[in-house]
């Protein structure tokens, strides 16, 4: 769309059948740097501007298309894959050409249903003994009276618990993985929606380290399948590198091991921080928010769930951590409502803009467990994990995850309410964080 196709947010149409979404008019470069740097405000003064569907053109994405509309928005993700398919380019620059990210149609279909066994009914429940273990072996150390961050032990927790559910058992290989991971995860994040440079980089560049990070990653995993491969009990492990091995696709045919790694590596990539990020939320909610924390506490020792269940739900509403979703129109054109999206624009969801739509969430700034018990989130407005056929397969896994390190906590330690001022978020690229870690002071409970 040309800027001057572009509709005036004062002078709106009654009919917008054929039309396009109306766009700010700015330069690519001016709308591309206020997207990369200030995208949460960038995003909410475009919806209170033209409203609930505007169009942006960034270097990165392209011609784009912001949705907060809830039916709209479900119009996205219950479209044909012939329609849309996933947004251009996505986290497969960093995770692989064998990631779930890269596949669309059949091929995400198929990948999805080797995935899923890990993530769904007595897999995860198995699970909760590791997250348990993990969570006390972290706060074993944790300084009593003295304020910290929980941001970073969050971190540790949560990338022990996928690379010991993912490999089973711990070793030398882990070891590596624990110390390249998070300095990749950090780099990646901030790269991920940096377009690549046309020219090669030299190794000391950004992409140059993530491609000597790749090269390491692939070694250790390919020694680690060397090792599966010659278990004889590899038939009987529940570990995800197990289960992956023994999948088939309907043909009979096995991941290659190439794509074995890149899955390895968007699990252990986009499986732990976005998790630990929502925990370091979750701390920092708490110690400003008395009266939840009072009815958390209760609530695990007289061995309850339902309170838990509906503060982790807010939490995910009111400090949202990944803030878009998006997708890419493969067809002609798409019809968004009364708007036509052209073949080649993106779309992305605005899901920050939806958690905080005060229609559907009244009072959306007060952080209120309590809107969700009794009360299932409405589908296609709270959406922490995505939605649609690409929502995000280790859901349940992160909502486990986070109930559990929660329970443990709070069963072992007490945490101290002030009235601090809440903490600002941090854009670290893809994940929304606590500006300060999350920082709490704690003491055992006796």
């Amino acid at each position: 769309m040309t800027e001057t196709a572009a509709v005036d947010a004062d002078t709106p149409s009654s009919d917008h059948r054929g039309k396009r979404p109306p766009e700010p008019r700015l330069p690519k470069v001016v709308q591309g740097v206020a997207f990369a740097a200030f995208r949460r405000k960038t995003m909410r003064e475009g919806a209170k501007r033209f409203g609930q569907v505007f169009a942006i053109n960034i270097p990165f994405f392209g011609r784009t298309v912001v949705v907060s509309d809830p039916e709209l928005v479900r119009s996205v993700f219950m479209a044909s894959t012939d329609d849309l398919i996933n947004v251009q380019p996505n986290l497969s620059r960093i995770f692989g050409p064998g990631s779930v990210f890269a596949l669309d149609g059949k091929a995400h279909r198929n990948r999805r249903k080797l995935l899923a066994p890990p993530f769904h009914g007595q897999s995860i429940k198995n699970y909760e003994k590791v997250i348990e273990e993990e969570t006390l072996r972290e706060s074993a150390t944790w300084p009593e009276g003295n304020e910290f961050r929980t941001l970073e032990p969050m971190n540790r927790i949560t990338l022990n618990v996928i690379l010991r559910t993912v490999f089973g058992a711990d070793g030398e290989e882990l070891d590596i993985l624990r110390e390249i991971i998070p300095p990749w995860v950090k780099l990646g994040s901030r790269m991920a929606t940096v377009p690549e440079p046309p020219f090669r980089t030299g190794r000391r560049s950004p992409w140059g380290k993530l491609e000597a990070f790749r090269r390491e990653f692939d070694r250790v995993v390919f020694a680690l399948i060397d090792k599966a491969e010659a278990d004889p009990n590899l038939d009987e492990r529940s570990d995800i590198l197990a289960l992956l091995l023994r999948s088939r696709y309907e043909d009979g045919t096995a991941m290659s091991r190439q794509d074995v790694s890149d899955e390895l590596l968007t699990l252990l990539g986009a499986g732990h921080e976005t998790t630990a990020s929502s925990l370091g939320w979750a701390f920092e909610r708490l110690r400003r928010h008395p009266d939840v924390l009072a009815e958390l506490v209760k609530e695990v020792d007289e061995g309850g769930t339902d309170f838990r269940q509906a503060t982790i739900l807010e939490l995910q509403r009111a400090r949202t951590v990944i803030d878009f979703a998006g997708r890419h129109v493969k067809a002609a054109k798409f019809d968004l409502g009364e708007w036509e999206i052209p073949h080649g624009h993106s779309i992305l969801v605005s899901i920050a803009d939806l958690h905080e739509n005060a229609d559907i969430f009244p009072e959306p700034e007060r952080f209120d467990p309590h809107r969700f018990v009794d009360d299932k989130p409405p589908t296609f407005a709270w959406l922490p994990f995505g939605g649609g056929t690409r929502r995000c397969i280790g859901a349940a896994f992160a909502n486990t995850e986070m109930d559990v390190v929660l329970r443990t906590v709070l069963a072992h330690f007490r945490i101290e309410t002030d009235d601090a001022p809440a903490e600002k978020a941090h854009h670290r690229g893809v994940a929304y964080t606590p500006k300060d870690g999350g920082r709490v002071v704690v003491s055992r409970r006796k």
